[in-house]
C-alpha cells in the first residue's frame, strides 16, 4: 500500500484547496485549528491525503496526536521541513506509542504494537538522536510503571547490569552490611528494614581523558513513609519513588547509544523504605559519608539521605557537572505543577544553559533558588543537621539545600526534583510513567562533550 502523506496546512492555505476537498472540510467541520486533522478520501473511499491544522510553531508534538489515532497504514510527512522539525516531529510519532503492557494477557512487552501507524523515517531527521531518545524514554516509563513487587533494588540492579552489559560499561555493587563496611551508613540505614538489601549501583563508562559527568538518581523502590509511615493516598504511587533511578539510567542510555566523548559515572543508591524492628526512628541520629551527622526529623525524607551519601561520593572524583534526579518533594510539585521538574543549579551559566535546552527539546525544566537563608531551617539541636526544616514552608528548598550540604562547593551541580509521571494523557506523553528532563540533559552533556 503506498505511504499517504501527512500535510500541514493553515487556515488561508485551505481556502486555496480545490472545490473537492473544500466540501470535504465544510462537511466535515475542519478549519485548520492547532492540533485538528482532517483524513481526506479518494473517490476509491482509500484516504488520498491527512491534512493537520498548522500551529504557530512545529515542536516535538506536532503529531503525536496522529500516531495513535489514524488507522494502521504507512504515512510521510509531505512538507519542506528543517533537520530539527523532522527530527523533533518523527520523535514525538514515535514517544506517543509508547504502551505499558507487560501484564497484558495479549502481549508480555512495553512499546509500539505492530497495529499502530506507521511513520516513515524523513531522510531529513536524526535516526541516530532519535533511536536513543526513544530508547532512553521508553526505558524510564518501563521502569517506573513497574509495580514495586516487581521492581525491587534486586530487579533494578538487574537492569542497571543489563545496561552496562549493553554498553561495555563497568558495574560495581556494593550491598546490605558492605555498605556499613564501604562507609555509605545513610544509604543502609534507610534500606535495612527490606527484605531486599539495599545497595549502591556504580556504572562507570567512556575514556579518562574526556570530561567528567556524573549522575546520580534516587532509587528508593517503595516509599511507606518508614515508622512516619504514609496514608494510603500518599503511598498509592510510591512504585514511582525510584524515578530519579529511571531518569540517570534513561540518560545514560542516551549518552552511551550516542557514544557522547565524556567519562560517564552514574550512582544509584537503590532501597526500600520498609518497616520492621531494625526501621530507623524519628530523632535518630546516623552517621555519613561526609563525617557530619543528621538527626532524622522524618523517616518519610529518606529520599534525601540516600542522595546525601552517593552526592558526596560522586564529589571524590571532582566531575565537571554533576547531576542528580529525585522525586523528592510535593513542594516542587505545589510550585511548579506535575508537568514542569524543577531545577536547583550551583552555577548561573549552567543553569540558564540547561534551561534553554529544555525550551529548544520540548522538554523544560525550571529553576528554584538555594535560598541560603532558609539552611538555619535546617538546623538540629543534637546534631550537625536535620533532614527536614522546622517550618511547614519552603519544602523544594530546604530539601535542596540538604543535598548541597553534601556537595563540593567548586562543582557544578544540578539538582531536579521531578514527578516522574503524567497524572493525565497529552500528546505523545501517555498517563503513567514519565522522562522529564532526559533530552534536555543529554543536550548539556552534548555540548560539554562538544567543547572537550
Amino acid at each position: 500500500m503506498a505511504s499517504i502523506p501527512i500535510v500541514f496546512v493553515s487556515e488561508e492555505q485551505l481556502h486555496a484547496e480545490s472545490e473537492r476537498y473544500q466540501s470535504w472540510f465544510a462537511a466535515t467541520g475542519f478549519r485548520a485549528e492547532a492540533e485538528s486533522y482532517s483524513l481526506v478520501p479518494e473517490a476509491d473511499g482509500t484516504i488520498a491525503k491527512v491534512y493537520v491544522g498548522k500551529p504557530e510553531t512545529l515542536d516535538t508534538w506536532g503529531i503525536s496526536k496522529l500516531a495513535v489515532a489514524l488507522p494502521a497504514n504507512h504515512y510521510h510527512l509531505a512538507d519542506s521541513l528543517t533537520d530539527d522539525q523532522a527530527t523533533k516531529l518523527y520523535l514525538g510519532w514515535k514517544l506517543a506509542q509508547y504502551k505499558f503492557t507487560h501484564y497484558k494477557q495479549d502481549s508480555r512487552s512495553s512499546g509500539a504494537t505492530s497495529q499502530q501507524p506507521i511513520l516513515d523515517p524523513p531522510a531529513q531527521a536524526d535516526h541516530a538522536y532519535v533511536d536513543a531518545a526513544v530508547e532512553a524514554t521508553y526505558l524510564v516509563r518501563d521502569l517506573v510503571n513497574m509495580p514495586a513487587g516487581d521492581m525491587g533494588p534486586a530487579q533494578l540492579e538487574e537492569r542497571a547490569r543489563a545496561i552496562a552489559t549493553a554498553y561495555q560499561a563497568d558495574l560495581q555493587i556494593t550491598t546490605g552490611d558492605d555498605l556499613l563496611t564501604q562507609n555509605y551508613p545513610m544509604i543502609h540505614a534507610v534500606g535495612r528494614a527490606s527484605d531486599q538489601a539495599p545497595r549502591l549501583i556504580d556504572i562507570n563508562w567512556g575514556q579518562s581523558h574526556h570530561p567528567s559527568i556524573t549522575l546520580v538518581g534516587k532509587g528508593v523502590c517503595f516509599d511507606s513513609g518508614g515508622l512516619d509511615i504514609k496514608a494510603a493516598s500518599g503511598m498509592k504511587l510510591m512504585k514511582k519513588d525510584m524515578g530519579g533511578a529511571a531518569h540517570v539510567l534513561g540518560i545514560a542510555t542516551m549518552v552511551m547509544k550516542l557514544n557522547l566523548p565524556v567519562r560517564l559515572r552514574v550512582l544509584i543508591p537503590a532501597v526500600e523504605n520498609s518497616i520492621a524492628g531494625n526501621a530507623m526512628h524519628p530523632l535518630d541520629v546516623l552517621n555519613t559519608r561526609k563525617g557530619i551527622t543528621v538527626e532524622v526529623g522524618n523517616t518519610d525524607a529518606e529520599g534525601r539521605l540516600v542522595l546525601g551519601d552517593a552526592l558526596w561520593e560522586a564529589c571524590r572524583e571532582q566531575p565537571k557537572l554533576l547531576v542528580d534526579f529525585a522525586t523528592l518533594t510535593g513542594a516542587a510539585r505545589v510550585a511548579l505543577g506535575t508537568e514542569l521538574p524543577a531545577m536547583f543549579c550551583t552555577d548561573e551559566a549552567t543553569a540558564d544553559r540547561l534551561r534553554q535546552s529544555g525550551l529548544q527539546a520540548d522538554d523544560p525544566l525550571w529553576p528554584l533558588p538555594l535560598h541560603k537563608p532558609y539552611r538555619s531551617m535546617l538546623d538540629s539541636k543534637v546534631a550537625d543537621i536535620s533532614n527536614i526544616s522546622n517550618g511547614s514552608f519552603g519544602g523544594a528548598i530546604t530539601a535542596a539545600l540538604f543535598l548541597q550540604e553534601f556537595v563540593i562547593p567548586d562543582i557544578s551541580w544540578i539538582h531536579i526534583d521531578v514527578m516522574a509521571w503524567n497524572l493525565r494523557s497529552l500528546p505523545g506523553r501517555p498517563e503513567g510513567g514519565e522522562a522529564m528532563g532526559v533530552r534536555a540533559i543529554t543536550d548539556l552533556i552534548r555540548q560539554i562533550a562538544a567543547e572537550g
